[in-house]
This record gives structure tokens, sequence and C-alpha cells, in this order.
């Protein structure tokens, strides 16, 4: 067994509970946190069916309860010695055109997919400073490039994450940190099922953007997506990686949707999204 030590945020469901049971099989001592213990059987079911449970250490947290952070942070290195490994997975996402949304409703995915991944590797970063080694992997999305309709909040957010973590990789090129980006297309993962809802304004038929928002999730739906465990094996390969690439742009759709905006005059990208969402009534 490997004496590697790798902490993961969101590890209850998806993409981050899929990461959690490759680490632990691949011999990481896997910290594999969430923000309801209560939810932790569908890991522990994974992790018995390979064999890894062994290897996974649940414990609670709530990113956006950032003065718990350090503690929890502190307790980890208190009993393995190291962090050698940051999966800040933990997300959330409320649907809803750009005029419905509540700034609550803005702010509660800011939180999360933002301050909350900035919070867990700024307790983290000094860990791995004294060790002059580690890997920090930012779970971002393809709306982290690529804004869409009805997750302009969502995708607002995880182009901040995008930003931040690219100027933190050259902050800490040279001091044997690595840092990554990992951008999914469409997953089947909790976050557009269970995870995400709807903005408060946006399901009310009084919304200017009512019948338009219906249309869009009704479309969105329908679109195939692919399974996550890819994803979570390309990043137990990034951490096993001694030199990880920037960014890791996955699933078909995801790349389709970058080299169309990249290559595309921004009226055709305009009419493209408008005739696949049916939104131009």
């Amino acid at each position: 067994m490997s004496d590697k030590i790798a902490v993961i945020t969101g590890s209850s469901s998806g993409i981050g509970l899929l990461t959690a049971v490759e680490l632990a099989k691949a011999g990481y001592r896997v910290v594999a946190t969430m923000r309801d213990v209560g939810r932790r059987g569908r890991l522990d079911d994974a992790a018995a069916a390979t064999g890894a449970a062994a290897n996974i250490d649940v414990r609670r947290l709530d990113v956006t309860d950032f003065g718990t952070i350090p503690a929890i942070v502190d307790a980890v290195v208190r009993e393995y010695g190291r962090i050698d490994v940051l999966v800040n997975n933990a997300g959330f996402a409320v649907a809803g055109f750009a005029e419905d949304m509540k700034l609550e409703e803005i702010r509660m995915q800011f939180e999360t997919n933002f301050f909350g991944q900035v919070a867990m590797t700024q307790a983290v970063l000094p860990v791995m400073r004294r060790q002059q080694s580690g890997h920090i992997i930012m779970v971002s999305s393809i709306a982290g490039l690529h804004g869409t309709v009805s997750i302009s909040s969502y995708s607002a957010s995880k182009h901040a994450l995008e930003g931040w973590t690219e100027s933190l990789r050259l902050e800490v090129n040279g001091l044997g940190i690595r840092v990554a980006l990992v951008e999914p297309g469409s997953f089947q993962t909790d976050i557009w099922t269970r995870g995400a809802v709807m903005g408060e304004k946006a399901t009310k038929a009084t919304s200017p953007n009512f019948q338009r928002s219906l249309r869009m999730r009704e479309r969105v739906q329908s679109v195939p997506k692919g399974d996550p465990i890819g994803v979570a094996k390309l990043i137990a390969a990034i951490a096993q990686n001694p030199n990880p690439k920037p960014r890791y742009v996955v699933g078909r759709d995801a790349k389709i949707q970058l080299a169309l905006k990249r290559v595309l005059p921004w009226k055709w990208h305009e009419k493209l999204v408008a005739n696949f969402l049916k939104l131009d009534g």
C-alpha cells in the first residue's frame, strides 16, 4: 500500500465518489469528505465492491463553512503526516436565465464552486510547501471555458475558478506543487439531476423566460451523457503524473463545443446554440 494521502471534497456521489474509489484502488489513503456523512452509503458500497474500503476515511466537511477548513486539514496532517493530493470536486448548480437569477442563488454557487475550492487550497498549500510536493486538481467544467444558456451563474463561478487556478499554477511553479484543471462536459452525475435546482423565479410562469427555460431543460436532459468513471480515472492518472498538463477537457461534447467556439465566428456560434436548444422563440 502507498503511503500517499489524498483529500477529496464532494465524495458522496458522482465524480468525487468514483475518484475516491479509483485512488483507493491505486493504494492511496483517501480522506473522502462530504457535507452529509449520512449519504456515505454509495461510497462505502462502491469501495467494498472493489476491495478498497480499508483505504477510505470518510469525514464531514462543508466547503462553504470556511472557518472549519483549517482545523480539518490540520487533523488530517496530524493523523497521516502529509497531504499528497487535493481534489477540489465539490460543486453546486442553480439553473435559470440570468434575468431571473436571485443574487443569493448566484452567491451560493460562488461560495461552493469558487470560494470553497480557494479555501481548501489555501489550507493545504502550506502543507505541500513544507513537503515540497503535492498535486492540486480542480474539477471545473466545460462551462468554465464556454458560457451557455440558463447556467450563467454556474458558468461564471467556473470561469473564476479557471482564472484563479491558472494564476496559482504559475505562482507555485518551482515549489514541487503540481496544479491542474479538469473540465468535464456532460456526464451522468448528481449535479445535473439531484444536485442541480432551478432558480426560484425560473420555475414561475410569470417569468418572461419560463417557456424558454422549460424547452432548454427538456433539450439538455435529452442529450446523452457520458459515464463519469472516465473522468475519475483521468483524475487518478493526473494525481500520479509527475508533470500534469495545465488543463484536461474531458468528453466528446466538451471537446466539440470548445473547438467550435474557437473556429466559428460568434454570430454562427449564436445561431448554432439557438437552433440546438430551440430558444429562438
